[in-house]
């Protein structure tokens, strides 16, 4: 089969609706067959319909929920890292409107031992804490000061989303991590605050927060990446680099 994006438009509809009718067979049938042929596919667009696909079918259809959920349960312990993968992004579909009854995928996904599953977790926390934050970023602050770095990092990445909108909402919990002492996971804080630094109106309410911050060292190296970040994104930041710096010089002093 040709890939995803080899095909015309028409030809690309007709495969999303093609697939679609069979994913739902597949879940009134209590199949896998096609489904388990998607989420395995090479074709990471084949993959992404496929859960995309999942998740409509989810909502339309309120007699096949109990049934999706036990299937992508049992497809989570599949061999394949792709379906694993697929499975929890079929999952963060879901978890845009009912998180609590998806949040079980997203902690056994923390902890996959491959890197395309753990990826799929931050994604999704990144698409169900931009339209349903409260139960997902609840949930994310049980991690923040996790044992292994790389959950307190993956769960630091997940949350960015929220906060290019919101920055308030993420601050109390990106602060948790302001004496990390792995450096991955500090960078990875430093990221993600120039992140949600450089949109409209963000770039006050992150300064008055984290000047307020301990750690002065890992301050400093904040304000240098939001600064660099609004010349890396000047076509897209609400202020000017001069306008960032001037901002930020008048705040600090």
């Amino acid at each position: 089969m040709a890939g995803f994006y080899e095909l015309n438009k028409t030809e690309r509809n007709q495969l999303v609706a093609s697939m679609h009718q069979h994913i739902l067979s597949n879940l009134t049938q209590h199949q896998v067959t096609d489904l388990l042929s998607y989420f395995d596919d090479d074709d990471t667009y084949i993959r992404k319909t496929a859960y995309l696909s999942v998740g409509k079918i989810y909502f339309s259809h309120a007699d096949l929920k109990m049934s999706i959920l036990q299937t992508l349960k049992s497809l989570q312990e599949h061999d394949s890292y792709k379906v694993r993968q697929t499975v929890i992004n079929a999952a963060g579909e879901i978890g845009k409107r009912e998180f609590e009854i998806t949040q079980a995928f997203f902690e056994v996904g923390l902890f996959d031992v491959h890197h395309a599953p753990k990826n799929a977790v931050i994604g999704s926390i990144k698409k169900m804490g931009e339209v349903n934050p409260k139960p997902v970023l609840n949930w994310a602050k049980r991690f923040l000061q996790h044992e292994d770095k790389e959950i307190r990092r993956e769960i630091c990445h997940g949350i960015e989303l929220r906060g290019r909108k919101h920055p308030e909402d993420i601050l109390p919990m990106l602060k948790v991590l302001q004496h990390d002492p792995t450096a991955r996971v500090r960078n990875t804080l430093v990221h993600v605050i120039g992140q949600i630094a450089y949109k409209k109106g963000c770039l006050a309410i992150v300064i008055h927060e984290i000047k307020t911050w301990e750690n002065k060292k890992l301050v400093v190296d904040a304000i240098d990446e939001i600064i660099d970040v609004h010349h890396r994104y000047r076509n897209f930041s609400a202020l000017t680099q001069a306008q960032a710096i001037a901002y930020i010089a008048a705040q600090m002093n």
